[in-house]
């Protein structure tokens, strides 16, 4: 069943296929000042509702890009190269090469802005950005 996230004014609406299967909960200097929790998905799994919304602000060049509503300000989701894919939670690298720059992306939302979704079935992972990248 889908699921919608939605932004505090109801401008940026998101379509999710289903519940997240991982989240995770950051301390980075960005994501600790959000409050977000992330869910993740593949490219191409969720589908934005109200792309007019949408504003952009990009961390590290076009690396991380944090999409928000541009009448709100809710951080809605991110897109990102997906860093789990090549480093372990505690920073280090999964393939000995410290400085690898994955070519995959994720996409992560804002699980904050679901209001149907069953927390008691998702365990939300602690990540320490602030000192780990």
């Amino acid at each position: 069943m889908p699921l919608i996230a939605s932004c505090h004014c109801g401008a940026s609406r998101i379509e999710l296929p289903h519940a997240p299967l991982s989240a995770s909960e950051c301390n980075c200097s960005y994501c600790a000042r959000t409050g977000a929790i992330w869910g993740y998905f593949e490219p191409g799994e969720m589908k934005i509702l109200s792309e007019d919304a949408d504003k952009i602000y990009c961390v590290s060049g076009s690396l991380n890009r944090h999409h928000f509503c541009g009448h709100c300000g809710m951080q809605t989701w991110g897109d990102s190269p997906d860093w789990a894919s090549v480093y372990n939670m505690d920073g280090t690298s999964k393939t000995g090469d410290p400085t690898a720059v994955p070519t995959a992306r994720i996409h992560a939302v804002n699980l904050r802005l679901v209001d149907d979704l069953d927390w008691s079935k998702l365990t939300v992972e602690k990540i320490d950005g602030r000192n780990n990248w």
